[in-house]
């Protein structure tokens, strides 16, 4: 019984280390979002101009 509860365990740190680094994820994106968007709105103003 001890192998099962050993087990269980294991997964459930495994599931919070995922969930933070999601967490991480999105607040780094959360950031990176506007940058981002105006790299991608400046390759489609390039793109149309050249058009």
């Amino acid at each position: 019984m001890l192998f099962f509860k050993e087990k269980g365990q294991g997964l459930v740190e495994y599931a919070l280390i995922i969930v933070l680094i999601a967490i991480v994820v999105i607040i780094a994106m959360s950031y990176l979002a506007p940058t981002i968007g105006n790299i991608f709105t400046e390759i489609a103003n390039t793109l149309d101009a050249s058009v």
